[in-house]
C-alpha cells in the first residue's frame, strides 16, 4: 500500500477519527487550529435529529501529526473521509483553518458540495507581518513535548472573547488545559500548513454553491471584514454573532445553531 499513511487513516480508520451522528443530509465539520472535532458537539446535539452531522479530527489531533503537510493535503484527507463514510455530497462547514480547507475543497471537488459554511474563517492570505507572528508561535512550540502553558494562555486570550472569559470561564479553562497537552510539533505543523499559503479569494468567484459565513463580532484572530470579503466572492451571506470571539459556535451555540439550521433548510428544503 503506497498511500500516505496519514491519508490512509481517513480511509481505514474513519470511525476512529470522526463523530458521526444522526441521519439525513450530511453536514461535515472541519475544526480549526488548536481545536478538535468535539468543538462541534453543540451543533451535533442540536441538528442530529434532522441531519447527519460528521465532525472529524485533522492530522494534528492524531498520531500522524508530524509535518510537513499543507492545505491541499488536508483537502484530500477530507475527500478520503467522505469516501470512507459513503457521503457523496454534503454541506461542508469549516472553522478557521477548517474554513481554509473548505474553500480549497470547493475549488478541487465542487461536485461533492451542497453548500459551504465558513465559521470564523476567510479565504484571504495572511499579511507578511501576520505570517511572521505565526512563525514565531510555531517556533515557540516546535520540539516540545507539550505546548508551553504561557503559549496556551496567550492563545486563549486571542481566541476567546472578553465575554467568554468573564461568563464562560469553565469553557476557556477547559480548552486552555487541553492545548497544554498537545505535542509541540503537532501544533507547529498545523500552523505551518496554512501560515504562508496564498489566498483563494478570486478563485472562489467561480464556485456556485450556497454559501454562508458565521462570524464572531469580537473575533480578534480573523476580523469579520475578512469573512465579509470571502462571502461576497461566493455571493453568499454573513451572519454576525454578537459578543462572540473566534470559536463563535462554542461561545454562542444558541445563536449559531439557529443560523445553521436555517441555512440547511434553505439548502435541503
Amino acid at each position: 500500500m503506497d498511500e500516505d499513511p496519514a491519508r490512509a487513516m481517513y480511509r481505514y480508520r474513519a470511525d476512529a477519527l470522526a463523530d458521526d451522528r444522526g441521519n439525513g443530509p450530511a453536514l461535515v465539520c472541519a475544526h480549526g487550529t488548536l481545536m478538535d472535532r468535539t468543538m462541534f458537539a453543540p451543533q451535533a446535539r442540536a441538528l442530529r435529529d434532522d441531519y447527519r452531522v460528521v465532525a472529524y479530527d485533522s492530522r494534528a489531533r492524531t498520531d500522524r501529526y508530524r509535518g510537513p503537510y499543507d492545505l491541499d493535503d488536508l483537502v484530500e484527507d477530507c475527500r478520503t473521509l467522505l469516501d470512507a463514510l459513503d457521503i457523496e455530497t454534503c454541506v461542508l462547514a469549516g472553522m478557521s483553518m477548517g474554513g481554509f480547507v473548505a474553500a480549497r475543497f470547493a475549488l478541487a471537488h465542487p461536485e461533492r458540495l451542497d453548500g459551504l459554511v465558513f465559521v470564523d474563517s476567510m479565504a484571504e492570505a495572511y499579511a507578511e507581518a501576520e505570517r511572521e507572528e505565526y512563525g514565531d508561535l510555531a517556533d515557540g512550540v516546535r520540539g516540545g513535548d507539550r505546548v508551553p502553558g504561557d503559549i496556551a494562555e496567550l492563545s486563549a486570550d486571542l481566541m476567546f472573547s472578553e465575554r467568554a472569559h468573564e461568563e464562560q470561564a469553565d469553557l476557556v479553562e477547559k480548552w486552555t488545559d487541553r492545548w497544554h497537552t498537545y505535542p509541540g510539533d503537532a501544533v507547529a505543523a498545523e500552523i505551518e500548513s496554512w501560515r504562508t499559503e496564498p489566498g483563494v479569494l478570486d478563485e472562489l468567484e467561480a464556485v456556485d454553491v450556497p454559501a454562508l459565513a458565521i462570524h464572531g463580532e469580537a473575533d480578534q484572530s480573523i476580523p469579520p471584514e475578512r469573512a465579509r470579503r470571502t462571502i461576497e466572492a461566493l455571493d453568499g451571506r454573513i451572519e454576525t454573532v454578537p459578543g462572540a470571539g473566534h470559536p463563535s459556535n462554542l461561545e454562542r451555540p444558541d445563536v449559531v445553531n439557529g443560523i445553521l439550521r436555517e441555512f440547511l433548510e434553505e439548502v435541503y428544503g
